[in-house]
């Protein structure tokens, strides 16, 4: 987890701001994906890519967090 130590917090928020949320509207895409996680309609591999793409600055923040935690900063 050394890697993570790395990027500064300021960074991977703006990751999740801008690559996360992006496109703003009508709706961010990560929200468009996720309903159709729940509705079971996330079926082309395109989707589950998109998913996937606009998910990871999220998992990275929460990695970032708990690391932070961890370290006790």
């Amino acid at each position: 987890m050394a890697w993570l130590d790395q990027f500064s917090l300021t960074l991977i928020i703006i990751a999740c701001i801008l690559l996360g949320l992006a496109p703003f509207f009508p709706e961010p895409h990560i929200w468009e994906k996720l309903k159709m996680l729940a509705a079971g309609d996330l079926t082309r591999p395109l989707d589950i890519f998109d998913l996937i793409l606009h998910a990871t600055p999220f998992v990275v923040l929460i990695l970032k967090l708990v690391r932070m935690w961890q370290l006790g900063r």
